[in-house]
């Protein structure tokens, strides 16, 4: 794999640990800001909506800037979000600076996967993807575990200052080492947006924020969950996130391998042991032992999904693959802000912690009816041809 992605990993990491950490920080910020868990809980919401809102409005107005000049320009506006999150004197300011950050992480992303693709043979591009996205799954293993013991032992603000600083890095490797001349797709913006008139994009995107809202529906209270239903301290809910984040890692690069080589297949079988990893935590969460080895295998499962759904959309818009990216980026994220509010509207309605899996089965099963569903059409389709 060329240096190049490397870098582009680097900032994945920085976005990555900035996302996911102030899940594993929850507590900590409801106190000091003086809100609910459920309210603290939407700042995962107002992120994943920024991302959603803005990623097809930075995408198209940066559209026609070189590709590398527009990473450049993402990953600034990172440095400056985040450096907002640590200074953000109350809560409306903070969610503020969230959702400022997040408008330019959807178009990172998509920008960023399609630039990955380009930079390697046909046969490899969802494995480049995956290395790219490689950069989240890291900043799950290191990132957000190191962030959350150094929140709760420095502040929660800290974390937050350490990855403008390494967003900074990021900027500087992708400068360095990201080739002048990448090839981009000359355009217009109806052509662009005239992929969404293609059925099978609207199935793939569907499917991006399915999948991702199962996810989000327990993962954002994944800290209360450990504590006050697992049993756990906060340096033990650290480890199960270490070891959570180790899935990630692992399912990245199973995904990226199975979608180069059968995709839509691996796509329905991905789903349907994530159907079935819901449930088996929803029994495993009362047993410390059980809890982290189903987190495991929950985040082998959950991740190996992202690349080939990555993969899946720019196949299908061919024609934009730049817009269709970073708009499953905004699926992703929609997802993620339609769990976390599932998840805490189930909460404040009085539904207990260990109920939230179920939550997340559910939208595992239409996530799996509406890939199904794209398969047949797709088939149908064929035949009449």
């Amino acid at each position: 794999m060329p240096i190049a992605l490397f870098a582009l990993a680097i900032a994945a990491f920085a976005v990555g640990t900035s996302e996911f950490v102030v899940m594993g920080l929850l507590p900590d910020v409801a106190r000091d800001l003086s809100v609910s868990i459920p309210s603290a809980g939407m700042l995962v919401t107002g992120y994943a909506l920024g991302v959603t809102i803005g990623a097809p409005i930075v995408a198209i107005a940066i559209a026609r800037v070189p590709r590398k000049r527009a990473l450049m320009i993402l990953i600034s506006t990172f440095v400056m979000g985040n450096a907002l999150c640590a200074v953000a004197p109350n809560y409306a300011v903070l969610m503020f600076a969230r959702v400022l950050t997040a408008f330019g992480h959807g178009a990172f992303f998509g920008i960023g996967s399609v630039v990955a693709a380009s930079l390697v043979a046909p046969n490899k591009r969802a494995q480049a993807m995956a290395l790219l996205f490689t950069g989240l799954t890291v900043a799950n293993v290191l990132g957000v575990p190191l962030g959350t013991a150094l929140g709760q032992f420095a502040g929660w603000r800290t974390p937050f200052w350490v990855v403008s600083a390494i967003a900074i890095v990021a900027a500087v490797a992708v400068a360095v080492c990201l080739p002048n001349d990448i090839a981009m797709q000359r355009t217009s913006l109806a052509r662009e947006f005239r992929v969404l008139r293609n059925p099978q994009v609207l199935f793939g995107l569907g499917g991006s924020a399915l999948s991702s809202a199962a996810l989000f529906s327990v993962f954002t209270y994944i800290t209360p969950i450990l504590e006050d239903v697992t049993g756990f301290t906060p340096h033990a809910v650290t480890i199960a996130l270490l070891v959570f984040g180790l899935g990630l890692t692992v399912g990245s690069t199973l995904g990226g391998r199975l979608a180069d080589w059968r995709l839509m297949p691996s796509l329905l079988a991905l789903q349907t042991v994530l159907a079935l990893v819901m449930v088996a935590f929803s029994v495993a969460m009362h047993e410390p032992i059980a809890a982290v080895i189903t987190m495991f295998v929950w985040g082998v499962f959950a991740f190996a999904i992202v690349p080939p759904l990555q993969m899946l959309i720019v196949d299908r818009a061919s024609d934009a693959p730049n817009l269709a990216a970073t708009l499953n980026q905004g699926a992703f994220n929609l997802g993620n802000a339609t769990g976390a509010w599932l998840g805490g509207t189930a909460l404040a309605a009085g539904v207990s912690l260990s109920t939230l899996p179920w939550v997340g089965l559910i939208c595992v099963l239409l996530a799996l009816a509406v890939m199904g569903w794209s398969v047949l059409q797709m088939r149908r389709a064929a035949a009449l041809a």
